[in-house]
């Protein structure tokens, strides 16, 4: 196998970069591990104990699995407005069944938090998030917490990721569904604080919208956080700190990793580190708006998913380090952080690209990769045998 460094590389590939030559000095070498196949595009694991987790299936259906035994169960009474598998509607299709979290109180609170593509008849689809109960391997008690309206017949961007901050408060991403940025309205819709579209948002477990979000006046949808946001699909918790990271899609080139500031506007469509797909479509100028930009930007397109901190042991020399997967090129991007500052990266497993679709650690440590395939697989990165 072969196992590169592109520290030298970098100039080239990215933004905000500062030169560490202690990263260079520290090396492992990584091996992948099938742990278990079988799984309809995988696209997020939340885990039960240290080998019983459950799974989303974009294409299919949540599932709770056990990594020892591989033995694997659909959780039924999944909500009947789910929209219907992937690319049977439409070519490039992104709906699905998204993230699955646990509450951070599971034991006291067993709540499961899952996002996913709602339909309704006769308008189209648009991202839901739901929380519910599990009991003899059925989902009871669902609370819808966020319908992210309008329903549209545009099938893309869909955004779909969560996290729960330091603070027990939940993230959670929303695309601004458009392909085409010559379908924007006047105002784009990510920009519009009347839209749920193209947004962040910050509210607490049960749905309710905490006191102390931004405050974007009277006409802006109640929980936006933040605003600004083309398809952030990866958001997570740098372990230690109550700072969020959270990846982005460009069009053309303009793959992000963003940190999450409240308030803050990320400047989708007027400001992108790509190209926009529309050539005939200029952006309004919008007077007096601040834009955030990018902690790391691409100069390639990786499309940038499910991120992830690393915190385990096996590897010493990556903890604290940020793992973010690409759909696009298949690959597995390292990152170390000093602060708010990313000061290297380094693409691993290049002659093992697979489309990938998230990053999980379990919660003894163990880094996992998930697969976005036909026969999706649940990988574990472990140390090579010498």
């Amino acid at each position: 196998m072969r196992y590169l460094l592109l520290l030298i590389a970098l100039p080239i590939i990215g933004c905000k970069y500062t030169e560490n030559p202690q990263t260079a000095l520290k090396q492992v070498i990584p091996k992948k591990q099938i742990v278990l196949e079988g799984l309809n595009h995988p696209w997020s694991m939340a885990f039960l104990t240290n080998t019983t987790v459950l799974v989303t299936e974009k294409d299919g259906s949540l599932v709770k699995a056990n990594l020892a035994t591989k033995e694997k169960q659909i959780i039924k009474g999944f909500p009947a407005d789910l929209t219907d598998s992937i690319r049977a509607i439409h070519f490039g299709d992104n709906s699905g069944i998204f993230e699955v979290l646990l509450d951070p109180n599971f034991t006291d609170s067993p709540w499961v938090y899952l996002s996913y593509t709602a339909k309704k008849d006769g308008l189209g689809t648009t991202t839901k998030v739901i929380r519910a109960k599990i009991k003899n391997d059925s989902l009871y008690q669902h609370e819808t917490l966020l319908l992210a309206e309008p329903y549209t017949r545009e099938y893309f961007h869909y955004g779909g990721g969560m996290t729960f901050g330091a603070d027990g408060k939940l993230y959670i991403t929303i695309g601004e569904r458009l392909f085409w940025e010559r379908d924007e309205p006047e105002i784009p819709i990510s920009q519009d604080l009347r839209d749920k579209r193209g947004k962040i948002f910050r509210i607490n477990p049960n749905g309710s919208i905490p006191d102390d979000n931004p405050n974007f006046g009277p006409s802006a949808v109640p929980g936006i956080y933040a605003l600004g946001i083309r398809n952030a699909q990866g958001i997570t918790v740098q372990p230690g700190t109550s700072s969020i990271w959270f990846s982005e899609h460009g069009t053309i080139l303009g793959d992000e990793i963003n940190i999450l500031k409240a308030g803050a506007n990320y400047g989708w469509p007027n400001e992108t580190t790509g190209r926009l797909r529309s050539t005939d479509y200029t952006p309004p100028k919008l007077e007096g708006t601040q834009f955030t930009p990018p902690a790391w930007f691409w100069h390639q397109t990786v499309a940038p998913t499910g991120l992830c901190f690393y915190t385990g042991d096996e590897f010493l020399h990556w903890n604290n380090n940020l793992f973010v997967p690409g759909l696009s090129r298949g690959s597995l991007w390292r990152f170390t952080i000093d602060g708010d500052t990313i000061k290297s990266a380094e693409e691993l497993f290049l002659d093992e690209r697979v489309r990938l679709r998230k990053v999980v650690q379990s919660p003894d440590g163990k880094l996992f990769l998930l697969t976005d395939e036909d026969n999706g697989k649940i990988i574990q990165i472990i140390p090579q045998s010498k």
